[in-house]
C-alpha cells in the first residue's frame, strides 16, 4: 500500500513498505498503474469491510463477520408478516400489528388490501391492543421495555393519537385485560402487590387513581376468563401447570369464590378458556376431563350438568370465539400441528368444519361485532401469515394484507413433510421436515431445530429467514415435537415430567439415528439448535451426543436447572418447579445437578454458539454466561452474542439480522465443511 501524488505529468507512488522512495513513471505507464492498483485496493478493502456490532451487543469470541453475508442473505432478510389484533366495535376496520422499521408496531387498517397506516412509533415492540368496546374511541395496549416483560397498559386515544401510561409503570406486569358490557371499566390482572403474585384489580381507563385491588391472588397463574353481562360475576382460572389448572366463579358483591368444573381425585385436569352464555344462565370452557384430548365443554353456571361438545374429534380443541349475540362459536383444533376452524350452533351444540379456507396453518379466529364475518390468520410454507376474513352471508374468503416476501419468490418455496420415528422405549415422536432445493444433489446437512416450552409444539408455517438455508446453501431442516410437546393428548405432554428429563433428549438421540437411515440426509454434518427450553436440549444433546453432531446453537437456554429455578422471575418459579421438579427437595437438586449441561461441559467436543438476551426474565443471563464461561476456559470452541436491549429472544430487527448474520458464519464454519 502507499499513496500517489501527480507532478508533471508523472504518478509517483510513495511506498510504506520499506523507506521512502519517489519513483517517477511515464504518463502511460502511469496511468495504466495507478487504475491497477486503484482497482486492486478497492477489491482489497471491499474483502476486509466487515459488519460492526452495535454498542448494544455483547460479543465474544466471534470472528468479523465479512459484509459480503449481509449482501449475500438480504432478500432473506427483509420479509414480513401481518396479524389482526381487534375490530373497531362500529365500523369494519381494524388494529393490525405488522413491521415496518425496527420493531413490530401497531397499524390502522380500514378495508381489504388498503394501506396500513402506522399509529404506534416506539422502538419497543407493540403486538396487542384491546378497543373500548361502545364507541371505539380509544384503545389500551401493553408494552414493555427492552424485552423484559414487564408489561405496562397504556390508552391510546384516536382522537388526537395520545398514548397515556394508566398502570404503576413500575417493575410490574399487567394485562390480561376484560372490558365490562358497559366499555367503561376493565378488568386486569397485576403483579404489583409483590411482584410474584398475578392480583386481578378494577379501573376506569379514562380515570387511573380508579384502579383498585378487588381480589388477592397466591401464584403467578390466575387468569381472567370473562366477566358476566350484569357486572356481578367473573370467571377466571388459576394454571398450576400445563396438565393442571382450576376454573372458578368469583361474585363481585359477597366476594366469594366457588370452583367448578370437573375434577378428578386420580389424575390431574385442565379447565379453562370459560366464557358465559349471554344470559348468563350457562359457561362454555375447554377441559381434558376424562379424554386425553381437550375438548369444547358446556355446564351451567353453578357447574351442573356438563355436556361435553367435541369428543368426536380426537385432537385438542385450541380455542374458540363466542359470537356477541350468544348464537354461534368458532372453535379451532390443533390437527397433527395443523390448524382446523369449525362452526358450532349453541342452540343444539351441533358443529361442522368451515372447509371454505385456505390450506395451511390457521389460528386466531374471532368475530367481528354485530356481524356474520369473523378474521384469522393464515400462512404456509409459500405464505407468510396474512389477515383473511371469512363472512356466513356470502361465504367467501377476503384477503386484507398482503405481506412482502423481501426477494423471495413463493412458488420456488417447498411444503413440510410430516415425518415419525419410534424412540428408543417405541413411543412414536414426529416432527416436520422442510427439504432443500432439488438443486442440490447428494447427501445434505441437516438442521434439528427444536422448540422451547417445553410445553411448546414445533406447527408448520413460513420459514422465513431459514429459507436462506433451504434455497442457498442446500441444508435441509427439521421441527421435532418431542415428548413434552403439547399438541399430542395430556399423557404424552406429561412424558418429560421431572425424573424423565433426559427421555425427551433420547427423542432426539432416535432422531439422529433416524437421519442416518435417510437416502438424502447427512448423519456426518447435523447441527442441532433451539430457543428456551430447546436451547436446554441443545445442550443436552451436544452432551450426550457429542459424536453424532457437528455443531451446536443455543438461544436463551437452560444450563443448570438449579441456577434457573433460583434465578427465574418470582412470577414464574412455581410454574416451573412443577414441570422440571422443586430443587429445593435434596433428591431432586442432585439429579438436576446431575443432567444440567453445564455440570457436563466436559463431554461436549463441538463448536457452540450461545445467544442471550440481556433483560430475560424467564432464563437469565447468567445461564448463558456460565455456560460461555464454563467452556471458553476449558479452551472449547463458544462463541457468545448478547443483547443489552433484548429478552427472551430477539425482537428488534438490527439485532435479529447480526444474530442471523452470526449464525450464518457459524454454519458455514462448522456444519458445511
Amino acid at each position: 500500500m502507499g499513496l500517489f501524488y501527480f507532478n508533471n505529468n508523472h504518478f509517483s507512488l510513495l511506498s510504506f513498505s520499506n523507506q521512502t522512495v519517489l519513483k517517477p513513471m511515464k504518463s502511460k505507464s502511469a496511468i495504466f498503474f495507478f487504475i491497477s492498483l486503484f482497482v486492486s485496493n478497492i477489491v482489497s478493502a471491499q474483502k476486509t469491510s466487515f459488519i460492526k456490532p452495535g454498542d448494544n451487543l455483547i460479543v465474544k469470541n466471534i470472528p468479523d463477520i465479512s459484509s459480503a453475508i449481509s449482501n449475500e442473505v438480504h432478500r432473506y432478510t427483509e420479509s414480513r408478516s401481518a396479524s389482526a389484533v381487534d375490530w373497531h366495535p362500529t365500523r369494519r376496520e381494524m388494529l393490525i400489528t405488522t413491521r415496518f422499521g425496527n420493531t413490530a408496531q401497531l397499524h390502522y387498517l380500514k378495508n381489504p388490501m388498503g394501506a396500513r397506516t402506522q399509529i404506534t412509533f416506539f422502538e419497543e415492540p407493540v403486538g396487542n391492543a384491546t378497543f373500548e368496546p361502545i364507541n371505539g374511541n380509544y384503545f389500551i395496549f401493553t408494552r414493555d421495555v427492552g424485552g423484559n416483560e414487564f408489561a405496562q397498559m397504556y390508552r391510546y386515544d384516536m382522537s388526537d393519537g395520545r398514548s397515556t401510561l394508566i398502570s404503576d409503570g413500575g417493575r410490574s406486569q399487567n394485562g390480561n385485560i376484560r372490558w365490562n358490557k358497559s366499555g367503561n371499566r376493565i378488568l386486569f390482572s397485576s403483579t404489583r402487590r409483590n411482584g410474584a403474585d398475578r392480583d386481578i384489580w378494577i379501573m376506569n381507563p379514562m380515570d387511573v387513581s380508579s384502579a383498585s385491588m378487588i381480589m388477592e391472588v397466591k401464584g403467578g397463574g390466575w387468569n381472567i376468563n370473562d366477566w358476566s353481562a350484569d357486572e356481578k360475576k367473573i370467571l377466571i382460572s388459576e394454571g398450576l401447570s400445563v396438565n393442571e389448572s382450576h376454573l372458578y366463579l368469583y361474585d363481585l358483591v359477597t366476594k366469594t369464590k366457588v370452583e367448578i368444573g370437573p375434577s378428578s381425585k386420580k389424575e390431574k385436569v385442565v379447565n379453562g378458556s370459560a366464557r358465559f352464555s349471554m344470559d348468563g344462565k350457562h359457561v362454555f370452557f375447554i377441559t381434558d376431563f376424562g379424554s386425553d384430548f381437550r375438548r369444547l365443554a358446556r355446564m351451567n353456571a353453578d357447574g351442573s350438568d356438563i355436556r361435553y361438545i367435541t369428543t368426536d374429534i380426537k385432537w385438542d380443541v385450541a380455542g374458540y370465539d363466542l359470537k356477541d349475540d350468544g348464537t354461534r362459536i368458532l372453535f379451532s383444533t390443533n390437527e397433527d400441528g395443523l390448524g382446523k376452524v369449525y362452526i358450532l350452533e349453541t342452540t343444539n351444540l351441533t358443529w361442522q368444519p368451515i372447509t371454505a379456507l385456505p390450506k395451511g396453518q390457521i389460528g386466531g379466529a374471532s368475530w367481528r361485532p354485530k356481524s356474520e364475518d369473523f378474521v384469522f390468520g393464515f400462512s404456509s410454507a409459500s405464505n407468510n401469515s396474512d389477515i383473511y376474513t371469512y363472512s356466513f352471508e356470502t361465504f367467501k374468503v377476503e384477503r386484507w394484507t398482503e405481506s412482502e416476501l423481501g426477494g423471495m419468490v413463493a412458488s420456488n418455496l417447498r411444503d413440510e413433510e410430516l415425518i415419525r420415528w419410534k424412540s428408543f422405549d417405541g413411543v412414536e415422536i414426529s416432527g416436520f421436515l422442510y427439504r432443500p432445493n432439488p438443486k442440490f444433489t447428494g447427501k445434505r446437512p441437516v438442521i434439528i431445530n427444536i422448540h422451547g416450552g417445553p410445553e411448546g409444539q414445533s406447527r408448520p408455517g413460513f420459514q422465513a429467514r431459514n429459507n436462506y438455508f433451504l434455497e442457498e446453501l442446500g441444508v435441509a431442516i427439521i421441527y421435532p415435537n418431542v415428548r413434552g410437546s403439547t399438541g399430542y393428548g395430556k399423557k404424552f405432554v406429561a412424558m418429560d415430567n421431572g425424573f424423565l428429563r433426559e427421555n425427551s433428549v433420547k427423542d432426539i438421540g432416535a432422531l439422529l439415528d433416524w437421519i442416518a437411515t435417510q437416502p438424502d440426509l447427512d448423519k456426518d454434518r447435523i447441527m442441532v439448535t433451539g430457543g428456551s427450553y430447546g436451547g436446554y436440549m441443545s445442550l443436552a444433546v451436544s452432551v450426550m451426543y457429542a459424536d453424532k453432531i457437528r455443531c451446536a446453537i443455543d438461544v436463551v437456554g437452560i444450563s443448570n436447572f438449579v441456577t434457573f429455578l433460583k434465578n427465574t422471575e418470582d412470577y414464574r418459579r412455581d410454574l416451573r418447579r412443577v414441570e422440571y421438579g422443586d430443587e429445593r427437595d435434596p433428591k431432586m437438586n442432585a439429579f438436576l445437578e446431575k443432567i444440567s449441561p453445564n455440570n457436563n461441559a466436559s463431554s461436549i467436543t463441538k463448536p457452540l454458539f450461545i445467544v442471550q438476551g440481556g433483560n430475560d426474565p424467564r432464563v437469565p443471563r447468567t445461564e448463558a454466561e456460565q455456560m460461555f464461561n464454563t467452556l471458553n476456559n476449558a479452551g472449547k470452541t463458544v462463541w457468545y452474542l448478547e443483547a443489552k436491549d433484548e429478552g427472551h429472544g430477539f425482537r428488534k430487527k438490527n439485532n435479529v439480522d447480526f444474530q442471523f448474520y452470526t449464525t450464518v458464519e457459524f454454519i458455514k464454519r462448522y456444519l458445511m465443511e
